[in-house]
Order: structure tokens, then C-alpha cells, then sequence
């Protein structure tokens, strides 16, 4: 049985917005099972959502979460990228044709590639992501893409996400990739640095499509 696709505003349903971000989580290659609000790969995007709500809502961003209807990406359906395509519609539909930036950590970061090909996407940040086909070849070279992984994550190939970000960099995409040495897969080593440097990477692609105001209270150095 499926559960309903839930797509859970951070905003308290703000009806306009500059700008939006979606926020998708991890999940399973194969699985049918409904995906419910405690697993944990749901419970780790409400963290970061908030986190990015906290930063990005005093510029008048819209950030929502995606909880999708089954856990796994199942080819050759591909069903969360089903659930995020009706997600970035609703809110074009509400916030209008504005710049977007997709969030995806894990199972995320494949979905989030695979959005990359609408034209409101402007700005993908994949987070220790799940790219077994290449899946970074998705960006097109007018987007941005920021890469983070774990340099010892045993879930997904830091090597191969490098890889790609830099194959991407080469066909001209703004793309970087940044590694947490000693992290793994979840982002449980320092989460807070996960959470500025997505934070600063969306609202960095927000201010080059010239939506927002560039900040005036930047720390140096907080990536190291």
C-alpha cells in the first residue's frame, strides 16, 4: 500500500516567494513500502529543512520537504522523481515561474539530478549522493550543482560523485565538490557543517539569478 505524497511547507504556506527550495530525502534502490514520517532518512531532511528555513526565510525563500509515497526509486519507474516533478509543479503554480534550487541527500541527490531538466531548476545540491548511471550527466551546463560526501561513506561512492561533479565542471555546469574527511553517509558528523554549506550554495545561486540580495555578514573560512 502506498502512503500519500506529502510535501510539508517550512514556511507556515507563505503565498508568495522569490525564490523556492525543495528538500528530498534518501531512500531504498526497490521497496514498495510506504514511506512514513519516522524513518529516518525523512527525519534527517526535517533537520536540515529547518536549517534552511532558518537561514534562507529572512530573504523571503520558500522551503518545502518532500516525504514521497514509497520508499524506493524502483526502476524503471523512477517513483520519487514522479513525486518531486508533482511537487515542483504545485509550486510553480503557487510562487509562479521562479528560480529553484532542489536539496536532495542519498536516494535524494539521484532525484534531484533527474529534476535538473526543468527549467526553473537552477541550483542542485546533492549530498553524499546515490549516482549509480551517471546520474550527474543529468545537470545541464547552465545550472549549478554543489556536491558534498563524506570521504568515508560506505553507502554511496564519494570517488564516483567526484567523478562526476568534475565531468560535470568540465561541460561548463558551475559545479563543485566538497569533501567532510571521516564522515560517512548520514550526515551525523558535524551536521551543521552539511547544513551552512547547502544553506550558502542555494542562497549564493539565488543572488547570481538575482532574486535576493547578496549578504553582508558572510563568515570566511566556515567550510574549513
Amino acid at each position: 500500500m502506498q502512503s500519500q505524497l506529502r510535501i510539508i511547507d517550512m514556511d507556515r504556506g507563505s503565498p508568495t516567494a522569490p525564490a523556492y527550495v525543495l528538500v528530498l530525502p534518501g531512500g531504498k534502490p526497490r521497496s514498495q513500502d510506504p514511506s512514513r514520517c519516522w524513518h529516518l532518512s525523512n527525519l534527517r531532511m526535517i533537520w536540515l529543512a529547518r536549517s534552511l528555513r532558518s537561514t534562507l526565510g529572512p530573504h523571503g525563500i520558500a522551503v518545502q520537504r518532500l516525504q514521497y509515497r514509497v520508499r524506493g526509486w524502483n526502476a524503471p519507474e523512477a517513483s520519487p522523481v514522479h513525486d518531486a516533478r508533482i511537487a515542483l509543479e504545485r509550486a510553480r503554480l503557487r510562487f509562479g515561474d521562479v528560480p529553484v534550487a532542489v536539496v536532495g541527500h542519498s536516494m535524494g541527490g539521484r532525484v534531484a539530478a533527474h529534476l535538473a531538466d526543468n527549467e526553473n531548476v537552477r541550483a542542485i545540491a546533492a549530498l553524499a549522493p546515490w549516482w549509480p548511471e551517471s546520474d550527474g550527466d543529468r545537470v545541464p551546463a547552465d545550472r549549478s550543482l554543489m556536491v558534498a560526501h563524506g570521504t568515508t561513506d560506505r553507502w554511496t561512492d564519494p570517488v564516483a560523485s567526484r567523478a562526476q561533479t568534475e565531468q560535470a565542471l568540465a561541460r561548463g555546469v558551475n559545479a563543485s565538490w566538497h569533501p567532510l574527511s571521516g564522515a560517512g553517509h548520514f550526515m551525523l558528523t558535524r551536521p551543521w557543517w552539511w547544513h551552512r554549506i547547502t544553506a550558502d550554495f542555494v542562497l549564493d545561486a539565488f543572488v547570481a539569478e538575482g532574486v535576493v540580495a547578496a549578504p553582508t555578514d558572510r563568515k570566511a573560512g566556515r567550510h574549513a
